[in-house]
């Protein structure tokens, strides 16, 4: 699966998590871009993304990802 449709797929994750129809992903999309994400959301999402791709990161694997491409890149690592 390539970044475009994970990215697509994410965005939709984000969408439902944090109940904000206007967000717009992009590779560079960080939490300080988003009012919304928060801490307590940030776990929502990754759990999200998890269920969603039926994918487990690991720790380590969530504090290297230092904006939405890099979680991409993550879970197309692990497709």
């Amino acid at each position: 699966m390539e970044n475009t449709e994970i990215l697509k797929q994410m965005q939709d994750i984000f969408i439902d998590v944090l109940d904000n129809d206007e967000i717009v992903l992009t590779e560079d999309t960080t939490a300080d871009d988003i009012e919304e994400w928060d801490s307590l959301s940030h776990i929502q999402l990754v759990a999200g993304i998890e269920n969603h791709f039926n994918i487990k990161l690991t720790s380590k694997e969530i504090m290297e990802c230092a904006n939405v491409g890099d979680m991409a890149d993550c879970i197309r690592r692990k497709l």
